[in-house]
């Protein structure tokens, strides 16, 4: 074959796939969307990513579900977006443990928590409640930390993933005030751990408001303080830790909206515009804030700055408490 011909044979096979992927670009979303969440159902990540999935199908005029894939501290799921087609038709909903599992699995984690995936937009804060079990003596942050240090032998906190928000927020105030010795029990997702708080068999936890307020509200558990700048106004009478007395301690869960590397930017775009805009809803904030949280969209440029960000203060919290893989 000429090598004239032989070129533009070539040159119209990749035109042509050059037209394809712009017009399915151009018709996105054209089937139903699958939005990963690494974690098992029922807890705060689910909640958002269900709430977030169903204004996004509305958005998006498509069908789109959500898809739990719980394990391996958020990895399993992680790792199975990591290896989806860039086509905005898998996408994906972590808390803050997505920028700290690289932190902690240096060796053993099967993706790039930055290279593998396209930030898309951050959704929302939130604050944790420090809970203890209702026979803890302790009213207040400072008098359970007396307690503590007086008899740590008897004390334990429980937490629902190993370096997950609660785990860090432990493990932060137990080297705050000199006890990193105090064991932090890791258990298989957030509703065994606080069962377990409940019942005595460990006496504190940090926990997200969403699963935090209905046990506080019932006298099932006591909340000592909230992690957050300010009181939360589902709260109102619980201080934060900084007024506690730790006027370092400031510790919130963010959760944020990715898909695979190497999205079209005109996909990534549209995905954008539809976060923003759900994030804007009144019935959406008013909802998030129902249940300690607040909706906080930012770009993907701006979310790309707020995670550099986040994971240093992650690492030097992983630094001074000395959290490391068993």
């Amino acid at each position: 074959m000429p090598t004239t011909r032989r070129t533009l044979i070539a040159a119209a096979a990749a035109l042509a796939v050059f037209s394809a992927a712009h017009a399915a670009e151009g018709d996105y979303p054209s089937r139903p969307i699958t939005i990963v969440v690494p974690h098992a159902p029922g807890g705060p990540v689910d909640g958002v990513a269900r709430m977030f999935a169903d204004k996004l199908k509305d958005e998006l005029g498509q069908s789109v579900v959500v898809e739990n894939r719980a394990g391996a501290s958020s990895m399993i799921g992680a790792a199975s977006v990591a290896r989806s087609a860039p086509d905005g038709y898998t996408l994906y909903i972590n808390a803050s443990l997505h920028s700290i599992n690289p932190l902690l699995y240096k060796n053993s984690i099967k993706y790039d928590s930055v290279k593998d995936f396209t930030p898309i937009s951050l959704l929302a804060q939130g604050p944790l409640a420090f809970l203890v079990n209702p026979h803890v003596k302790a009213t207040t942050a400072q008098e359970f930390a007396k307690e503590i240090k007086a008899s740590p032998e008897k004390i334990s906190f429980a937490t629902g993933g190993f370096g997950a928000a609660d785990h860090l927020a432990s493990a932060y105030f137990l080297h705050e005030i000199g006890r990193t010795d105090v064991p932090i029990v890791l258990y298989k997702g957030g509703a065994p751990a606080l069962q377990d708080l409940m019942g005595g068999a460990v006496q504190a936890k940090m926990d997200a408001m969403l699963t935090a307020l209905p046990l506080v509200k019932g006298g099932k558990v006591r909340a000592l303080a909230v992690t957050g700048a300010t009181r939360s106004p589902l709260l109102p009478d619980v201080p934060t830790m900084r007024e506690a007395g730790f006027k370092d301690f400031e510790f919130s869960s963010w959760y944020g909206f990715w898909a695979p590397a190497n999205l079209p930017p005109a996909i990534a775009k549209r995905l954008d515009q539809a976060a923003r805009n759900i994030m804007a809803l009144p019935e959406v904030q008013n909802k998030l804030a129902s249940q300690g949280f607040a909706a906080d969209y930012r770009s993907s440029a701006a979310f790309v700055s707020f995670m550099d960000s986040e994971t240093k203060r992650y690492q030097t919290i992983i630094d001074a408490a000395k959290i490391k893989v068993d």
